[in-house]
C-alpha cells in the first residue's frame, strides 16, 4: 500500500476546495437563472392580473351602464303600467256604460219588434186595400214617369226652340217686307204659265208664310191619290224665286226626291215646317201622298225634323 504523504493530503484538500467552489459557482448560476425565470413568471402573472383587473373594471362599467338603462326602462315600464292601469280603468267604465246602453237598446228593440208585429198584422188586414192602392200608385208612377220623360224632352228642346223662335221672329219681320214683292212675282209667274198646263190658286198670306213656295215637278216614287182632288196645283216656283232659304228634306228618313218635290209643291221647304205640322197638316200631306198617313207617324217625320233642327241650330249641319 502506498504511503499517504502531506502532498497527497494537500492535493486532496485543494481538490475538495475546488469542487466545493465549483459547486457553489454552479449552484449560484443555476439559482440566478431560476430567480430570473421566477421573476419573469411573476411579471407575467402580475401583467395578467392587471389585464384581468382592467377587464373587470370595464365589465363593471358596462354592467353599471346596463343597470342604469334597466332602471330607466323599469321607470318607463312603471309609468306605462300606470297609464295602462288608468286606460284599463276607463275601458271598464266604458264597458259598463256600453252594457247599460245595450240593455236600453234591447228594451227599445223589443218595443220596436212588438210595434213591427202589430204593423205587420195591420198590413195583412189591409192587404186587399193595399193592392188597389198599389195599382193606383203604379198608374200614378207611370204617369209621373211619362210626364218626367216629356219634361226632360221639352227641357232638351226648349233652348233650341227659343233660339228658333228668335230666328223665326227676325225672319218673319224680313218676310213681312218681302211679302209684297213676292206676291207680285207670283202674280207675274201665274200670267206666264199657260192655262192648259197648270192652275194656280190665289195665294194666302198666312199660308205663304208657313209654306214659302211650291213646285209642280212630276213625282217618281210617291203616289198621288187620284180619288181625292188636290187642294191646289202650285206653279213651278223654287225657294230662290221667293227669296227664302230651304232645307234638304231628303235627310229625313222616308223622304225621297219625288216626295220632296211633292212637299215642295205643297209649300213645305224647311225642317221647321215639318217639325210643327199639326194633325190637319198631316192629313193634308196624306191626301197628296196615298197611303202615307201611317208612314208619317211610323217613320216619325216630325221627330226627325226636330232632331235635324237641333243639329242645325248647334252647327252640326
Amino acid at each position: 500500500m502506498p504511503e499517504i504523504t502531506v502532498i497527497h493530503i494537500a492535493l486532496l484538500v485543494i481538490g475538495l476546495l475546488a469542487g466545493t467552489v465549483l459547486g457553489w459557482v454552479t449552484r449560484g448560476g443555476r439559482s440566478a437563472n431560476e430567480k430570473t425565470a421566477i421573476n419573469a413568471g411573476w411579471q407575467e402573472q402580475l401583467q395578467a392580473q392587471r389585464n384581468e383587473h382592467q377587464r373587470l373594471l370595464e365589465q363593471n362599467k358596462s354592467l353599471m351602464e346596463q343597470n342604469s338603462q334597466y332602471l330607466a326602462s323599469n321607470n318607463d315600464a312603471k309609468m306605462r303600467a300606470s297609464e295602462l292601469s288608468d286606460a284599463l280603468k276607463e275601458a271598464f267604465e266604458r264597458r259598463d256604460e256600453l252594457q247599460r246602453q245595450i240593455k236600453d237598446i234591447r228594451g227599445n228593440l223589443e218595443i220596436a219588434v212588438t210595434e213591427r208585429d202589430q204593423l205587420h198584422s195591420d198590413m195583412q188586414s189591409q192587404a186587399s186595400k193595399g193592392d188597389s192602392i198599389a195599382a193606383a200608385m203604379r198608374q200614378k208612377d207611370e204617369k209621373i214617369d211619362k210626364l218626367n220623360r216629356e219634361l226632360d224632352n221639352w227641357q232638351d228642346r226648349l233652348p233650341p226652340l227659343v233660339e228658333r223662335f228668335r230666328l223665326r221672329n227676325a225672319e218673319a219681320q224680313e218676310l213681312e217686307t218681302d211679302l209684297a214683292s213676292a206676291l207680285e212675282r207670283v202674280a207675274a209667274l201665274e200670267n206666264m204659265i199657260g192655262s192648259e198646263q197648270t192652275r194656280v190658286e190665289p195665294v194666302d198670306q198666312d199660308a205663304l208664310r208657313d209654306c214659302m213656295e211650291a213646285s209642280n215637278d212630276p213625282m217618281e216614287d210617291a203616289h198621288v191619290d187620284e180619288d181625292v182632288e188636290p187642294e191646289y196645283v202650285a206653279a213651278d216656283i223654287s225657294a230662290a224665286d221667293i227669296g227664302v232659304a230651304s232645307d234638304d228634306l231628303k235627310m229625313i228618313k222616308g223622304v225621297g226626291p219625288a216626295i220632296e218635290k211633292t212637299l215642295n209643291e205643297m209649300g213645305i221647304f224647311r225642317f221647321d215646317q215639318i217639325a210643327e205640322m199639326s194633325e190637319y197638316d198631316i192629313n193634308r200631306v196624306a191626301r197628296r201622298l196615298k197611303g202615307f198617313h201611317s208612314r208619317i207617324y211610323r217613320e216619325d217625320w216630325i221627330g226627325q225634323a226636330r232632331d235635324l233642327l237641333d243639329q242645325k241650330a248647334s252647327g252640326q249641319l
